[in-house]
C-alpha cells in the first residue's frame, strides 16, 4: 500500500487541523492504520491508530481527548482531527500501515507516508 499524508501547515495554540492520508491499493480496508510523529531532535513517536473498521481506536496520552482518527474505507483515506493544539505538537506527522498487526512500534509499520509538517505556534 502506498501512502500520501496532507493537511499540515501553520496554526496557533488551542487552534485546530485535520490530516489526510490517501491509500492506494485493495488491501486499505484490511489494513490497521496509524499516525505517528516526529519532532526535531527527538524519536518517531505513536500518536493514534484505528482498526481496519474503525471501530477501534486508541491513542497516546499526549492526545487523548484532543485528537481524534478516523478512517473511510470507501475512500481509502484515513484522517486525524487536531483539536486544542499546543506548541509542543509541533512535528512531521506521518500515517503508516501495520497491516493486520496491533501495535504502537514505528518499526512493526512497513508502509509509510512522506509526512506533513504541523507548526503550533504560542
Amino acid at each position: 500500500v502506498q501512502l500520501q499524508a496532507s493537511g499540515g501547515g501553520l496554526v496557533q495554540a488551542g487552534g485546530s487541523l485535520r490530516l489526510s492520508c490517501a491509500a492506494s491499493g485493495r488491501t486499505f480496508s484490511r489494513y490497521i492504520m496509524g499516525w505517528f510523529r516526529q519532532a526535531p531532535g527527538k524519536e518517531r513517536e505513536f500518536v493514534a491508530r484505528i482498526s481496519n473498521s474503525g471501530v477501534s481506536t486508541y491513542y497516546a496520552d499526549s492526545v487523548k481527548g484532543r485528537f481524534t482518527i478516523s478512517r473511510d474505507n470507501a475512500k481509502n483515506t484515513v484522517y486525524l482531527q487536531m483539536n486544542s493544539l499546543k506548541p509542543e505538537d509541533t512535528a512531521v506527522y506521518y500515517c503508516a500501515s501495520s497491516g493486520l498487526v496491533t501495535t504502537t512500534t514505528p518499526r512493526e509499520y512497513p508502509y509509510w507516508g512522506q509526512g506533513t509538517q504541523v507548526t503550533v505556534s504560542s
